[in-house]
C-alpha cells in the first residue's frame, strides 16, 4: 500500500520502519529533523497535501490535538490532497471531541477516518508490540488492520470514531496512577531502610506486580529517566482526562493529584524526563531518594 506517514518522533520512526519492512511504500513530509537514514528509507514529499495526494492511506503520529488539526487542515494539509476512498488514520493521542469533528471534515472529502491511539511507548514501537485502540467503522477497521498488525499485537476496535481516543485517555489514567503508586511504594520502602531493588523483586511475585513495577520501578531504582514517554506528554493526556471529566461530571481526584506531581517535576526542569521521573516529586516531599544517582 502507498502510505503517507506524518510524524517521525520517538515512536513514529520505528512504526514507519515496520510498515516499510512489511513492503509498503512510505512517504514522509520534508522536515529539517529528517535523518540521512530517513531520507534513504522513505520518499520525501514537500508537504502533507502532496504526501496525501499520492497515498492510499495517511497515518498521523504527532504530539497533540493542535498538531493533528494543523497537519489535517492547515495550509498544505492532508485535507487539501486526500483522495476519495482513501483512509486517514490518526494514531496520535488527542481529544476525543476534536477527533469526531476532524472525522466529519475528512468524511466530507470522501475518505474514511480512524482514531487509533497506541500504548506501549518507545519499547512497544520498536518491538512492534503496541496496543492499538481504534475508533471507526468496521469496514475502515478491516482495511487498516493489516497495517496495525505490522505495528502492534493487541488491536481492538473499541467503537465508533472517538472511542479509540476515549480508551487511550482511560489507559493514561491507569498508567499515571500506577506510576504514582510504584513511586510512592518505593520511596516509602527505601526511606524505611529496605533495599528498593529487593522490594521490587519481592513485589513482582505478588498481586502488586505490573508492567509498570517491572519497567518503571527499575527506572526509578537505576535512575534511568531518558524518555520513552515524556512527562510533558503525559501531562497533556491527563489534561484531556480532566477536561473530559469536567464535561461529563465525573470526579477524577487521583488523576488530578497525580497531574500535580507531574507538574512539580516539570516545574523543576523535568518536563522531558520519562514519566517514571514522577518519583522525583515524591522524593522531594520525603527528602529522600529511592536510590542514589549512578
Amino acid at each position: 500500500m502507498k502510505i503517507a506517514f506524518i510524524g517521525l518522533g520517538i515512536m513514529g520512526r520505528p512504526m514507519a520502519g515496520h510498515l516499510k519492512a512489511a513492503g509498503h511504500e512510505i512517504t514522509v513530509v520534508e522536515r529539517r529533523s529528517l535523518t540521512a537514514e530517513d531520507r534513504a528509507a522513505f520518499a520525501v514529499a514537500p508537504d502533507a497535501k502532496t504526501a496525501a495526494a499520492g497515498a492510499e492511506a495517511v497515518i498521523l503520529m504527532v504530539p497533540d490535538t493542535p498538531d493533528v488539526e494543523a497537519v489535517l487542515f492547515g495550509a498544505g494539509g492532508v485535507a487539501e490532497g486526500v483522495k476519495p476512498g482513501s483512509l486517514v488514520i490518526d494514531m496520535s493521542s488527542i481529544s476525543p471531541t476534536a477527533t469526531k469533528s476532524f472525522a466529519e471534515k475528512i468524511a466530507a472529502k470522501g475518505a474514511d477516518y480512524l482514531d487509533a491511539p497506541v500504548s506501549g511507548g518507545e519499547v512497544g514501537a520498536k518491538q512492534a508490540t503496541l496496543t492499538i485502540m481504534v475508533g471507526g467503522t468496521e469496514a475502515a477497521f478491516a482495511r487498516a488492520k493489516p497495517l496495525f498488525e505490522t505495528m502492534g499485537k493487541n488491536i481492538t476496535l473499541v467503537g465508533p470514531v472517538g472511542a479509540g481516543q476515549t480508551c487511550k485517555v482511560a489507559n493514561q489514567i491507569i498508567v499515571a496512577l500506577t506510576i504514582e503508586a510504584v513511586a510512592e511504594a518505593l520511596t516509602f520502602a527505601s526511606k524505611a531502610g529496605a533495599d528498593p531493588a529487593k522490594v521490587r523483586q519481592a513485589l513482582m511475585g505478588g498481586l502488586a506486580t505490573s508492567r509498570i513495577l517491572e519497567l518503571h520501578g527499575e527506572r526509578m531504582i537505576k535512575r534511568t529517566f531518558a524518555p520513552g514517554f515524556r512527562i510533558r506528554l503525559h501531562q497533556k493526556d491527563l489534561n484531556l482526562a480532566l477536561q473530559a471529566g469536567r464535561d461529563l461530571g465525573v470526579a477524577l481526584p487521583n488523576t488530578a493529584s497525580t497531574q500535580q506531581l507531574f507538574a512539580a517535576v516539570a516545574a523543576a526542569g523535568g518536563a522531558d524526563l520519562d514519566h517514571s521521573g514522577l518519583v522525583k516529586a515524591l522524593e522531594t516531599l520525603a527528602a529522600h531518594k529511592v536510590a542514589e544517582e549512578a
